[in-house]
């Protein structure tokens, strides 16, 4: 059994972390911390545990954390880049959800972050945590920087098309809206429900900081760096992201087919039939990307679409199939649950 540590268990993604991990076979959490909230049962925070999780929250300083196989840093940027050296010299894996060891060249991050970094020698050494291209680095690894949401879904959904070198690398276009979940658990003004609720807007368009880690991935697809215009959008959902990207076509070649050959062994990657549109709803709360792809009027740009749980193959559902890799488990272990609908 996996002994599992979770830091910062009491956002969004440290409770999705909890949901996936009680029904997880070869999986036990043994602790998680939460300065604010030390002392509390987890169950009396999330209900939906009760009879699931019977811990309680731990000061972070006093759990121990070096006890375990492997601890999920479910916490803000600028926490895990402190905390995990130390794990990490202790010989337990670490999963990074925040953004600390996701871009390599650290200046761009500290531009992007707004803070130094505290442990660049890690960034090095650190796995993106995308099991579609980095599996074999992943089983092997001692540190894993999961990938964010917006980037695996926009990566996912054009990974084909650039691996193959099938499409103008400069020119690309990634238009993506999120759930509000996204923003995290925290009481913020643009995520009120009378804020929130019946609107939609675009935020980020100078740049947001998502854009340089899905560059990064883009441009180790095609081997050169990539232009990328990347625009995110706030919908009036829970959960959800569904990216629309634009690539101006290259080559020719059967796109449907590259596709369903490209994900025929992913087991979380669903290609669907021609003229499908995914939804968000037909994968929340499961660990799949559902991705169509159109030609409109047979023209010379391809339309991707792709669609994720923001909380689950966006963050913690991705955080769980990276940890079964790394442990030589099933890659699917205690990740079958099928989407919910309504």
């Amino acid at each position: 059994m996996i002994k599992v540590g979770i830091v910062g268990g009491t956002g969004y993604t440290g409770v999705e972390l909890l949901r996936l991990l009680a029904q997880h076979p070869d999986a036990e959490v043994v602790a998680i911390t939460s300065r604010g909230d030390a002392g509390t049962a987890v169950a009396d925070m999330f209900p939906s545990l009760r009879g699931r999780v019977d811990l309680r929250f731990e000061d972070p300083a006093k759990a121990d954390l070096r006890a375990c196989d492997v601890v999920f840093f479910a916490t803000p940027n600028g926490i895990a880049m402190q905390q995990a050296p130390g794990l990490l010299e202790a010989g337990v894996r670490v999963i990074d959800l925040a953004a600390d060891f996701r871009i390599k060249d650290v200046a761009e991050w500290e531009k992007w972050y707004g803070m130094q970094h505290a442990s660049p020698a890690w960034v090095e050494r650190a796995v993106y945590g995308l099991p579609e291209i980095n599996r074999e680095s992943i089983r092997g690894a001692r540190l894993i920087a999961n990938p964010g949401c917006y980037p695996t879904a926009v990566q996912l959904g054009f990974m084909p098309l650039v691996q193959a070198g099938l499409v103008d690398v400069q020119h690309l276009i990634a238009d993506a809206k999120s759930g509000v979940s996204g923003a995290g658990r925290k009481a913020e003004t643009h995520s009120l429900f009378s804020e929130a609720s019946d609107n939609f807007k675009a935020y980020g368009v100078p740049g947001h900081r998502h854009l340089p880690e899905i560059r990064q991935g883009l441009g180790r697809m095609a081997g050169n760096p990539v232009g990328l215009t990347f625009v995110p959008h706030l919908t009036p959902m829970i959960r959800g992201i569904h990216a629309t990207l634009y690539a101006r076509i290259g080559a020719e070649a059967d796109f449907q087919a590259l596709f369903e050959e490209r994900y025929a062994n992913e087991p979380f990657v669903d290609v669907l039939p021609p003229k499908s549109h995914p939804e968000t709803r037909s994968v929340r709360s499961a660990n799949v990307c559902r991705i169509a792809v159109h030609r409109p009027q047979g023209g010379d740009t391809l339309v991707v679409l792709s669609v994720i749980d923001n909380l689950v193959k966006g963050a913690a559902g991705q955080a769980l199939q990276n940890m079964n890799i790394m442990f030589g488990l099933d890659e699917t272990s205690g990740l079958c649950q099928v989407p919910l609908l309504p």
